[in-house]
């Protein structure tokens, strides 16, 4: 039998389902204090992998305490604070004495780290929160309202997990508060926890850019990692058909140039990593709040404004090329030619600004993940527009 600690950084190295999978096996209290060890996101979401029965078999045997707060968790969405909070600390009345409040603590105090009271109405609304610190130099005779942080800042439960790092980012509290949209305190949510979670956000981001799931992980199950896989290389490949599509609706035109042939990758290639740099900064802005609402219009116009001068400029670098591999087999076309490629690579490029910037932006008003798959959706769209322009320009210019 695996030690605990060594069972624990497996668990935590495994995607939800594998992790189910191991500690299926054990009892249902080992099961339940391995869960508790690996957090409450975490441990949520490792839960959810087992059936219902199971489910509560687990939830019984954790205790009261964490079957409660488990069931409250597991109505909010994935991805949201509320996935991550803890249960609800000991709270007090603004009247309540520092004295009486240390002597209530004093059992919890002596097994757990203590950072906050906090401080509650009649009506269970948080008013105030106070520093353990603080009422270890206070006077016991002193009342709780005398020395709290009035209207404290806090999260609610339905907030994204990165909306919320937005507004923590400079605070670094070590507990916060999670509140409702009455003000009434459901639970905390510990600073770890959550900068924890923003950072496997951030580094599944990459991976979701080009269909690969956030869960999966270098101990995914080939079978499982298939699962998660094809379907985006499926899409991908009903793309590639489009694109295809295009390059043969104008083959009498390649087969006339065949020079045209040569740039098609050249232009293909240029459009996909202007897109590239766009997306990329865009899905910076979003994940760290820097791209404000009413402010999504502007920054396309920049990045297509962007996206048409570097095509501007590499643009004339392949005009240049084009003409002179042109001129080398002493096409008449040469200059077309040459005019050609760099209209297309200027135009595509543009294009490709406001497809970077604005495939974000889509999908995040459809409700979706702003980065699934969106370097599929990008470099398939600036290969229809580009390929089609380029070959467009010449059928209409210079094929006869």
């Amino acid at each position: 039998m695996q030690d605990q600690a060594s069972l624990l950084d497996e668990l935590r190295n495994l995607d939800a389902d594998a992790a189910a999978r191991l500690l299926a096996t054990l009892p249902d209290t080992s099961i339940a204090t391995h869960l508790q060890e690996m957090g409450p996101g975490r441990g949520l979401a490792v839960l959810d992998r087992f059936g219902p029965e199971r489910r509560k078999r687990i939830a019984f045997a954790a205790g009261q305490g964490a079957s409660e707060q488990w069931q409250t968790s597991r109505t909010w969405n994935e991805g949201s604070v509320g996935r991550l909070m803890e249960p609800l600390p000991e709270t007090f009345p603004a009247d309540a004495q520092v004295g009486a409040v240390l002597e209530r603590l004093r059992p919890v105090a002596s097994v757990t780290l203590m950072t906050y009271v906090f401080v509650i109405n009649a009506q269970h609304h948080l008013i105030g929160v106070v520093t353990f610190r603080e009422m270890l130099f206070a006077r016991a005779e002193q009342r709780l309202e005398e020395i709290m942080v009035s209207r404290p800042f806090s999260l609610r439960p339905e907030t994204d997990v990165v909306d919320a790092m937005r507004e923590v980012v400079r605070r670094h509290y070590p507990v916060y508060p999670v509140c409702d949209s009455e003000g009434v305190l459901l639970g905390v949510v510990r600073g770890s926890v959550l900068f924890e979670e923003q950072a496997f956000e951030i580094s599944a981001q990459a991976g979701t850019m080009v269909g690969v799931e956030k869960e999966e992980r270098l101990t995914t199950s080939w079978s499982r990692s298939l699962r998660f896989r094809h379907p985006w290389l499926q899409l991908n490949l009903l793309a590639t058909f489009v694109t295809a599509a295009v390059v043969g609706m104008f083959q009498g035109t390649i087969n006339q140039i065949v020079l045209l042939a040569v740039f098609l990758p050249v232009l293909s290639d240029q459009c996909n990593n202007t897109g590239s740099q766009a997306l990329a900064v865009t899905l910076r802005g979003m994940t760290f709040g820097d791209l404000k609402p009413g402010q999504g219009m502007r920054h396309l116009f920049k990045e297509a404004w962007l996206g048409l001068l570097n095509g501007s400029l590499t643009g004339i670098c392949g005009g240049l090329a084009m003409y002179l591999l042109a001129w080398h087999q002493k096409s008449a076309d040469a200059g077309k030619l040459a005019v050609i490629t760099w209209l297309a690579m200027a135009a595509s490029c543009g294009v490709a600004g406001i497809v970077g910037a604005g495939v974000p932006q889509v999908l995040k008003r459809l409700g979706a993940d702003p980065a699934t798959a969106s370097s599929i959706f990008l470099t398939k769209a600036t290969d229809v527009v580009s390929l089609a322009m380029f070959l467009g320009l010449a059928a209409w210019l210079v094929a006869r």
